[in-house]
């Protein structure tokens, strides 16, 4: 199956593109976009991908859906279309990269800068129906999205894993804690964010002491439009 992703991936995903779920997936995905409206738009779907090259990665963040708001999914997980309204949870991101390093709030809340730069911002599922949460999930997406985490973890050394709240913590069991750094907190959304469970996590800055320590460069979290 041909998939309309960046090249440096392919040959490490070919086999999960031909599998029996995959195809099955696709199939789902058509019906649903034709039928329904779906975001992110098509051609974005597979934007973690194709921002971020396989030999870029140096950093993950785990989301779980898109966003299933008109407009706001570009598929970046956490991200939105620029000239969007900073969703909830982005919000809660941003006020604590302010308070970690000392970055101005930014008006744009397109991570596309972010990816460029290395971070794979990778939901677990893909796609969503409109103003349907989760309604995409359990259709295959996660399959692939979890071997895209242990293919990760396997092929790679020194790659910063993000887990933010108890959806992506599930995730710790596909990567191979010896060879890579995880840092886990609370999910940026309200409802945890104002339990106390996001604010003073420092992960921005943790982030880059720890790419720093494994001569990488680091990650400039102040989003740019591109």
């Amino acid at each position: 199956m041909n998939v309309e992703i960046h090249k440096s991936w392919k040959p490490y995903l070919q086999k999960e593109f031909d599998k029996p779920y995959f195809k099955n997936l696709i199939e789902f995905v058509k019906t649903e976009y034709q039928n329904y409206t779906c975001f992110p738009k098509g051609s974005q779907i597979f934007n973690a991908f194709n921002y971020c090259p396989f030999e870029s990665v140096k950093v993950v963040i785990i989301g779980q859906d898109p966003y299933h708001g008109l407009g706001q999914a570009n598929g970046l997980s956490f991200s939105v279309n620029t000239g969007v309204n900073h969703p909830p949870s982005l919000k809660n991101i941003f006020k604590e990269i302010e308070n970690d390093l000392g970055i101005s709030y930014p008006e744009n809340g397109n991570l596309e800068y972010w990816a460029s730069q290395g971070v794979l911002l990778l939901n677990a599922t893909l796609t969503v129906r409109a103003n349907e949460a989760g309604s995409h999930q359990k259709k295959g997406w996660e399959q692939f999205t979890d071997a895209v985490i242990k293919l990760i973890s396997s092929k790679n050394q020194n790659i910063i894993f993000l887990l933010w709240g108890g959806f992506a913590k599930k995730k710790k069991k596909l990567i191979n804690t010896d060879n890579h750094t995880v840092l886990e907190t609370g999910h940026p959304s309200p409802l945890s964010a104002n339990r106390g469970y996001w604010f003073g996590n420092k992960h921005f800055s943790k982030t880059n002491f720890q790419l720093l320590q494994d001569g990488e460069s680091e990650i400039d979290w102040e989003p740019k439009k591109r």
